[in-house]
């Protein structure tokens, strides 16, 4: 279960920024969207807006990023640079680490995990642990400098051998991880149940979708996802057989077609009804090729079943950037009300999603804290804020008070007037072309 991330200094976020999962005090509206473990809890669903430039893709590609870091770390050369990206238009920051700290719950208990790192070594590292009581340092690192705590779980002769064998430019927690120190593969399973898509460019998940075809249980549940997103395909069917050297070209490099013999390829075919003559539909079906008949949203849904019925069953983690692309926002609310349902997500499966689809603040039943905006500031640097500490400064009785927005207020409507800030100024644009226009014609 996710309950924060955090970043400093990465791509356009200067200052420190933090997406919280945790849900507001005094929000009464959707109880269900809160889920718990332990004696914590965190919201299902989160959605970012913003104009474009805003900062959404770099806030959710910063958890992409320290994922590939944790995974990465321990494999890697000692030369090996780190993927160091700073904020650049503020004096200062480029010669700053930049530094990310996630929070999560597994096992029921709560971690804070956090490093920071310039472009050639760790910095800093820190894993802390909450069960019941206060919060507890499992390891804290200064440079090459790793304090192991008493209460981190695992041989101490395996711990020992991470803290020599840790490089300046690998993490300790993933020196533990490939030496199978206990709490450290318990975090790393944790880790594992991060996803993070990029929404226009979907077509690599579409693999996944295959390797879950070949399970029964997904197989079924891939065809009710296909049905109940309301399209007009009746089902599909994946054939997947290996290639040999019939299938490839006879005039490929032998070496090459050594390296691909063996494979496996895969074919989605999709059915259809078939109608009479007075438009009934018979009891016959037509199916043809998916990739070369059916339409862009079509095999964007497909694509992303795999990984959205992956983390509804498994309670993972989806992270998706421009998720409504090549989406009608029908099929996009489904997505989001599958996350909301405690029938379809019993495991607490939780969705961290950026979008320009306003629709979804007026039909979609997402509370207030599971709305978040991003902005850039006066030296154009991204600062994300929810819905839920937005203030109203008004005058009562000869008095200012502040008053958060209401549960009930209309929020796209709101939203598209520039009330919560989080959108394009555009100025003068149509007169400026306009004038532009007209002084070429005059000419």
């Amino acid at each position: 279960m996710l309950v924060e991330f955090s970043v400093t200094n990465y791509r356009s976020i200067g200052k420190k920024q933090t997406l919280s999962l945790t849900p507001a005090p005094k929000q009464k509206e959707y109880p269900e969207n809160i889920i718990s473990e332990n004696q914590f809890s965190a919201l299902n669903v989160i959605a970012i807006y913003g104009s474009n430039a805003s900062g959404k893709s770099n806030l959710l590609r910063c958890i992409s990023v320290m994922d590939e870091i944790v995974h990465i770390s321990s494999r890697t050369s000692s030369t090996t640079k780190l993927p160091y990206d700073p904020f650049a238009l503020k004096e200062g920051y480029v010669d700053k680490p930049t530094e990310f700290e996630v929070v999560f719950v597994t096992d029921e208990k709560r971690y804070r995990y956090g490093f920071c790192y310039n472009q050639s070594s760790i910095i800093r590292e820190w894993l802390y642990r909450k069960n019941v009581g206060r919060e507890v340092p499992l390891f804290l690192r200064e440079d090459d400098v790793i304090d192991v705590r008493s209460g981190f779980q695992g041989s101490k002769k395996l711990i020992d051998t991470a803290v020599e064998a840790t490089r300046n430019n690998a993490l300790f927690l993933s020196q533990c991880d490939s030496l199978n120190v206990e709490e450290a593969t318990m975090i790393m399973a944790w880790f594992n149940t991060l996803h993070v898509i990029n929404g226009l460019y979907t077509e690599k998940h579409e693999v996944s979708t295959v390797e879950l075809w070949q399970q029964t249980t997904y197989r079924e549940k891939i065809n009710q996802y296909i049905n109940s997103i309301a399209m007009d395909i009746q089902g599909i069917n994946i054939s997947i057989k290996k290639l040999d050297e019939n299938d490839l070209p006879p005039d490929m490099p032998a070496p090459m077609r050594e390296n691909l013999a063996g494979m496996s390829k895969y074919n989605v075919q999709s059915f259809h009804h078939t109608y009479s003559k007075d438009n009934a539909p018979t009891s016959e079906f037509l199916s043809w090729d998916f990739d070369k008949h059916e339409s862009e949203g079509s095999k964007k849904a497909l694509q992303l079943s795999g990984p959205v019925l992956s983390a509804l069953m498994n309670g993972e983690i989806l992270v998706i950037d421009e998720m409504e692309a090549k989406l009608h926002p029908i099929i996009t609310l489904n997505i989001i009300d599958m996350f909301l349902d405690p029938n379809c997500n019993p495991k607490h499966a939780q969705l961290v999603f950026a979008t320009h689809d306003t629709n979804l603040l007026s039909y979609s039943k997402l509370r207030r804290d599971q709305i978040y905006f991003t902005e850039k500031n006066k030296w154009e640097s991204t600062e994300l804020f929810s819905l839920s500490d937005f203030v109203y400064f008004n005058e009562k009785n000869g008095e200012i008070i502040e008053e958060k927005e209401r549960k009930d207020t209309d929020k796209e409507r709101r939203y598209l007037e520039g009330r919560y800030g989080a959108i394009p100024f555009l100025g003068d644009f149509k007169n400026r072309i306009n004038r532009l226009l007209w002084q070429r014609e005059g000419n």
